[in-house]
């Protein structure tokens, strides 16, 4: 059985979220990707930003996929997964100016999603950028009914659930969110910068 896992979520998505990327980081040298799930994303983004050196990142079970995608890409810009779980490890050692993080929030636990916001603020540099994309609520409310719905199963796995924005920018002080930029799917991805 192959290591290669694949997400259709993954591929459905990556067009949108690209645009975005090579917009928002088109001055940025060093990426840290948190969570890097089945490696899809890693494995297409990086070839299309060369000026980036992608770093990607998970527990250590999702690391046989994301070796598997990597491996298919010719690309000399992307390194192989760090072992990184919010709330256990450390900040990875190398600096980064740039922090991509799709579809983890509303897995992680409030706690973790809390300290992914405070670490991330910390250890960006000045003129940093975080972009942060998945489901979110906006004035403590659902942007659609299909993302309520969600939310529900997300609770009855275990997971934490949906957050708002407003509570991420309680927890990422030292960041300002500069853009909510609506996405397919009824998700949004949320720019942050370090002034």
């Amino acid at each position: 059985m192959s290591d290669k896992r694949f997400s259709p979520s993954c591929e459905n998505n990556r067009m949108p979220i690209l645009a975005v990327l090579k917009e928002v980081l088109i001055d940025c040298t060093h990426l840290l990707e948190i969570g890097s799930g089945t490696g899809q994303h890693a494995a297409y983004f990086a070839p299309e930003l060369a000026h980036l050196c992608w770093q990607t990142s998970d527990l250590t079970v999702n690391h046989p996929s994301i070796q598997a995608w990597l491996a298919h890409t010719n690309a000399t810009n992307i390194r192989q997964p760090l072992a990184f779980q919010i709330g256990l490890d450390k900040w990875p050692g190398q600096v980064v100016d740039s922090v991509y993080t799709a579809n983890t929030t509303h897995i992680m636990q409030p706690h973790e999603a809390q300290n992914m916001m405070g670490l991330v603020a910390n250890n960006l540099p000045s003129g940093g950028v975080f972009c942060q994309y998945g489901p979110f609520t906006v004035d403590n409310a659902f942007t659609s009914e299909s993302n309520l719905a969600f939310n529900q199963h997300l609770l009855n796995e275990g997971c934490g659930g949906i957050r708002d924005i407003d509570e991420l920018a309680g927890w990422a002080k030292g960041l300002s969110l500069t853009e909510m930029r609506p996405m397919p799917a009824n998700n949004f991805m949320l720019i942050w910068r370090k002034p």
